[in-house]
């Protein structure tokens, strides 16, 4: 069982920057691909960015490739979500999932093979 805990959410105006950190409780971290996700109000829950085991491989939605950074840190078994230049469609919860997937194919093979997910963290983005 793997837990994960998302925080660093909050109101940031558009252009600023936030960071989201998912810690997670396994001691297996280090052979978890994990990624973030966002859902909007109304609509469904969008792959945002990935990143292998190592971290030395990721990927991201192209909404916000260059704006958007991922990194883990697997001695403190967390990831970071690091958003720059934020927009208002930014805005919406976002959750960090752990995937069984042993690489990234595309982002519906990455998520349908997410197993643990966070409760997620509220960003809003105001213009």
């Amino acid at each position: 069982q793997v837990q994960l805990v998302e925080s660093g959410g909050g109101l940031v105006q558009t252009g600023g920057s936030l960071s989201l950190v998912c810690a997670a409780s396994a001691r297996t971290f280090a052979n978890l691909f994990m990624g973030w996700f966002r859902q909007a109000p109304g609509k469904e829950r969008e792959f945002v960015a990935a990143i292998s085991w190592s971290g030395a491989n990721t990927y991201y939605a192209d909404s916000v490739k260059g704006r958007f950074t991922i990194i883990r840190d697997n001695d403190e078994n967390k990831v970071y979500l690091l958003m720059n230049s934020v927009k208002p469609e930014d805005t919406a919860v976002y959750y960090c999932g752990a995937s069984n997937r042993g690489e990234f194919r595309s982002r519906i093979y990455f998520e349908e093979g997410v197993q643990y997910w966070g409760q997620g963290t509220q960003v809003t983005v105001s213009s």
